[in-house]
C-alpha cells in the first residue's frame, strides 16, 4: 500500500460519523491501511479523494474477475492469513479442463457433467464455476469450435489454455466479450500474449517454472500496464503446491510485497492420473489459498465434498449458518399433511428435514427466521418463542395450504404451548418429540 493510516485519514473528511461501521474516521483509516476495510464503506469521501486513495485502500491480493454477467466468477481479493483473523472473501473457482481432443461424446458428457452436478445446501447453490478450454490438437478451429460449444451449453466463465497466439485470437474472436482468462504467459511468449491480454480487456495467467521467473514476468507485465494477472507458479507435486500457495500468500500481505499480490490457478489435474488422488491434492488446494482449482472430471462423489470444504472454509465463522426462512414441502404433502415448525439453524433444519424424509410421511415444514440460531438458543433469546412463531405462521400462508390447524413444535420448547395457542386462535399446538431421531416414529403415529 502507497499510505500509512496517517495518511489516509489526512485525506478522509474527519466525520467521525460511524456510518463506515467503526467510530472514527481514524480507527477507519487504519482499517484501510491494513486491508481490512473497503473505501466505498465511507458516503463522504469524494470521487477525487476515491481515486486518489484506490492503491491506498485496495487489498494486497488483487481482486480478478473471470466472465462477465451471470458467468462472472471472482478470484483473489484476501486480506489475512487465517480465517480467524477476518473471513475469507472470494472462494477459490472450481474448473472444468475440456481438451479439443476428446470425441465429441466425450465432450457432451463432460459439459453434462458440469451442468447437472450443483447442489442446494443451507440456501446456497454449490456448483463448479468454471471450464478451462484446452488447444492439444494444433487445430486453431477446432480449439475455436470448442470454445463456441462451451460458450452456448454452459454458464461458465471460461480459461481458454494455449501456448498458440494464433489459436487464441481466433477463440477470443467468440468469447472476448465474457472476459475469459487467458492462460498463460510464460518467458518465451509474454510480449504476444500481453497484447492478447491488452486488445480484448482479459485477464491473463503467468506461468513460471519457478518463483523467481513468475516475479520477473509479473513485474514485466505490471510495467505493460497489466494488473489482471493470475499465478501459476509451475508447481506439479504436492510438496511444491503447498510451499508456493503458501509463499505467494505470504508475500503481499505480511511484506507488501505486490509481484505476488495475485490469485493463483493451480493443477491436480496434471498431478495425478488417479482420480481419488486429484480430489485429496484439490482439497489441500482449498485449504491453502489457491484462486482456481483446474480438475480432469466433475463426478459427485468428490465435487460434492469439495464444494462443501468450500462452502465451510469461505463462511463467516462468527455467523450461524442458517437456511432461507419459509414453507418447505417433504414427501409431497397434501392439505391432510402434518405442520412442523422450527428454526432456521442450517443444522436443525437438515437433521429435521432429514428424518422427516426418511419416515416417508408427507409434511409440511415451516422455518422461522430466527438469526441462524438452534432452538434451544433462539426461545432463551426471545427468537422463537408464541410471539415471533405466531405471525410468521400467519404470514407464511400455510393456513391455505392446509385443511386442519394443528402445528407440531419442537418438544424442547414445550413450555410456549399454551401462549402459542393464544397467539393463534383456533389452532391447536402439538409438542413433538425432543430428539430428531424419534420424529419418523412420531410423526406415523399422527397419521393413524
Amino acid at each position: 500500500m502507497g499510505l500509512t493510516g496517517i495518511g489516509i485519514y489526512k485525506k478522509l473528511p474527519k466525520k467521525n460519523c460511524g456510518e463506515c461501521g467503526v467510530p472514527t474516521c481514524l480507527a477507519f483509516a487504519m482499517n484501510l491501511a491494513m486491508g481490512k476495510a473497503e473505501l466505498s464503506a465511507c458516503p463522504y469521501v469524494s470521487e477525487e479523494t476515491k481515486a486518489e486513495l484506490a492503491e491506498a485502500s485496495a487489498p494486497p491480493i488483487r481482486t480478478v474477475i473471470i466472465g462477465t454477467g451471470e458467468k462472472a466468477y471472482q478470484v483473489g481479493g484476501e486480506t489475512v492469513m487465517f480465517r480467524h483473523e477476518k473471513t475469507f472473501v472470494n472462494p477459490p473457482g472450481l474448473a472444468l479442463l475440456i481438451k479439443d481432443t476428446l470425441s465429441e461424446e466425450e465432450i457432451e458428457k463432460k459439459i453434462a457433467s458440469f451442468n447437472h452436478l450443483q447442489y442446494e445446501r443451507v440456501g446456497l447453490l454449490l456448483r463448479g464455476n468454471l471450464v478451462a478450454v484446452k488447444e492439444e490438437s494444433g487445430n486453431g478451429e477446432t480449439f475455436a469450435a470448442l470454445v463456441k460449444k462451451i460458450k452456448e451449453k454452459t454458464k461458465a466463465g471460461i480459461v481458454l489454455m494455449s501456448n498458440n497466439p494464433r489459436a487464441l485470437t481466433a477463440a477470443l474472436a467468440i468469447c472476448k466479450d465474457d472476459k475469459p482468462l487467458i492462460y498463460a504467459a510464460n518467458k518465451e511468449n509474454y510480449e504476444a500474449f500481453a497484447d492478447l491480454a491488452k486488445n480484448s480487456s482479459c485477464p491473463l495467467a503467468v506461468y513460471g517454472k519457478n518463483m523467481e521467473e513468475v516475479i520477473e514476468l509479473t513485474t514485466r507485465l505490471a510495467e505493460k500496464g497489466l494488473k489482471d494477472l493470475v499465478i501459476d507458479s509451475g508447481s506439479r507435486t504436492i510438496p511444491g503446491l503447498l510451499r508456493d500457495q503458501i509463499a505467494i500468500r505470504r508475500a503481499p500481505l505480511l511484506t507488501k510485497f505486490q509481484p505476488l499480490g495475485f490469485p493463483t490457478i493451480v493443477f491436480p489435474a496434471e498431478m495425478t492420473t488417479d482420480p481419488m488422488e486429484e480430489a485429496l491434492i484439490a482439497s489441500i488446494a482449498i485449504a491453502k489459498y489457491a484462486g482456481i482449482i483446474v480438475l480432469s472430471e466433475f463426478a459427485g462423489e468428490s465435487l460434492f465434498p469439495l464444494l462443501l470444504q468450500r462452502m465451510n472454509i469461505y463462511t463467516d465463522p462468527q455467523r450461524p449458518m442458517a437456511t432461507k426462512e419459509g414453507i418447505y414441502e417433504i414427501n409431497k404433502p397434501d392439505e391432510n399433511s402434518p405442520v412442523l415448525i422450527t428454526t432456521n439453524f442450517a443444522l436443525t433444519y437438515f437433521i429435521v428435514s432429514g428424518e422427516i424424509e426418511s419416515s416417508r410421511v408427507p409434511a409440511w415444514f415451516l422455518v422461522q427466521g430466527a438469526e441462524g440460531l438452534s432452538v434451544m438458543t433462539a426461545w432463551a433469546a426471545d427468537k422463537f418463542v408464541a410471539q415471533t412463531i405466531a405471525p410468521f405462521v400467519k404470514k407464511s400462508g400455510i393456513a391455505d395450504k392446509v385443511r386442519h390447524k394443528k402445528l407440531i413444535i419442537p418438544g424442547y420448547v414445550a413450555q410456549i404451548s399454551g401462549e402459542l395457542e393464544e397467539e393463534l386462535p383456533g389452532w391447536e399446538i402439538i409438542i413433538g418429540p425432543r430428539e430428531a431421531s424419534h420424529l419418523p416414529a412420531f410423526l406415523k403415529l399422527q397419521k393413524q
